[in-house]
């Protein structure tokens, strides 16, 4: 595993730039719009470079980034390689539409597909996962001929009309009484043991139960009027939940029993984030579509798609597809796609996640919660893990409520401001503290980001009890 980009040192310092940065900041505040937010409270850092797993601000404060800024900065900030294979295509060719056949987007679409699971070889690309969602929602649709998708409550799937009636957390809310959601989706709650819904306590229980539930919702809906189950293979923002061994074969054998397309979301979980190039590689389930973004070129320029199985393919054989984008395939972002995973492949950076995540943040998170009794539960993979924060242990009371907004939110706001002045830059979402370093992140940057959230949660510990 290279560490060749690595933040600045002392013998390369940080010169703070304050007034630049306040410019930076007045600019932000005069003219941009931002997303999931009252305008009025946003306060939005200035950063003024970043290199390898490190960020910093005009001032010289450096941040180690345990957010992979949008879980998507999967080989850390600046990877050389990638950045020089952007240069070399802007020098040969920035834009050519997407009827033309273009090199990189060729070889971006062939080693995506060399990755996937057998039998899906063919891949739309979009600019971004809402878009991929989007999408293979059409595709299903138009395949099956039949018009409802069913996904998990614990869900995010994006914030266009279809991919925000997809998801399950709060942020549909909205969007659902401004009238612009999409209809004919019903939701379903996945496993999720910590706080089962089908009072298991073992994972065999919950995969079980889970399943006979998501049955029984199937039955409900109306097998034959179901295009398709999209599911994040691991859920992402809402809980970083692992699903227990035989629940995703079982979604598999559900929809081919019923005529349903399986839809797996990978657009966070996917190239390298649970040490795997997919997460489904870890349970050998193939789905139907897979859609993926964020980690295929680590968010350099903006990229997603849908990998689509050989029996959807062929429904568009004769039949035109009908949909597209003006940036689909940008030569830019495939170029940067192509130069991410073969710098993956030649770094071996899957396997540093899986070996980060097995050896140093998974053991090192089961020690921190046995020294702060605010922490209810720890759970991950590769380098995607969530710590669950309660005011009491026994009952699991979540420290932060759900959809919880203004002072509620207060004692998760005080970790997260703890961690961020030690110089930690966590993600966090109600009552769980997200741990999604870059997956190229060296043994001592996971022990120092560590090191900090231990002691960031005496915060969190005096509002047990």
């Amino acid at each position: 595993m290279t560490t060749e980009n690595l933040p600045p040192t002392p013998s390369s310092p940080l010169v703070p730039d304050p007034e630049k940065g306040a410019r930076v900041v007045a600019d932000d505040r005069a003219h941009l719009f931002h997303s999931w937010a009252a305008q009025g409270s946003v306060n939005p850092l200035p950063v003024a470079g970043a290199s390898g797993r490190y960020f910093w601000d005009y001032s010289g404060k450096r941040y180690l980034d345990f957010s992979s800024q949008f879980i998507n900065l999967n080989i850390g900030h600046a990877h050389p390689k990638v950045v020089a294979a952007i240069k070399e295509q802007a020098d040969k060719i920035c834009m050519i539409a997407s009827t033309f056949a273009n090199d990189k987007r060729g070889e971006a679409a062939k080693l995506i597909a060399e990755v996937a699971p057998e039998g899906l070889n063919r891949v739309f690309f979009t600019n971004g996962g809402a878009e991929a969602n989007e999408h293979a929602v059409r595709m299903a649709r138009m395949h099956t001929g039949r018009p409802k998708i069913l996904s998990a409550y614990r869900s995010y799937h994006g914030g266009t009309s279809t991919a925000i009636s997809l998801t399950g957390d709060p942020r549909r809310w909205a969007n659902e009484h401004s009238g612009s959601a999409s209809g004919n989706i019903a939701h379903f709650f996945g496993p999720y043991l910590y706080r089962s819904h089908f009072h298991a306590t073992t994972e065999a229980e919950e995969s079980t139960r889970a399943l006979a539930h998501l049955e029984q919702v199937i039955m409900f809906e109306g097998p034959s009027t179901i295009a398709a189950i999209v599911l994040e293979t691991v859920v992402g923002t809402a809980g970083i939940l692992i699903p227990p061994a035989g629940y995703l074969q079982g979604v598999r054998d559900l929809c081919d029993r019923h005529g349903i397309l399986y839809i797996a979301d990978e657009v966070m979980s996917g190239f390298g984030r649970t040490g795997e190039w997919f997460a489904v590689d870890h349970w050998g389930v193939t789905p139907d579509l897979i859609t993926f973004a964020k980690g295929v070129n680590s968010g350099y320029v903006p990229l997603g798609g849908v990998i689509l199985s050989d029996a959807v393919h062929e429904t568009f054989r004769d039949v035109a597809y009908p949909g597209g984008l003006t940036y689909s395939g940008h030569p830019l972002a495939c170029a940067a796609a192509v130069a991410t995973i073969t710098a993956m492949k030649e770094e071996g950076i899957n396997e540093n996640a899986t070996r980060i995540g097995e050896d140093i943040i998974g053991p090192g998170l089961r020690a921190i919660a046995d020294r702060h009794p605010s922490v209810g539960e720890v759970r991950g993979l590769g380098v995607f893990w969530a710590v669950e924060l309660v005011r009491d242990r026994d009952t699991r009371e979540m420290l932060v409520p759900y959809a919880a907004g203004g002072d509620l939110t207060r004692p998760v706001d005080e970790v997260v401001a703890a961690c961020k002045e030690r110089g930690l830059w966590p993600v966090y979402n109600f009552n769980r503290i997200h741990i999604v370093p870059p997956c190229n992140t060296t043994d001592e940057e996971a022990r120092e980001g560590l090191a900090i959230l231990d002691e960031a949660l005496a915060a969190a510990d005096k509002y047990v009890g």
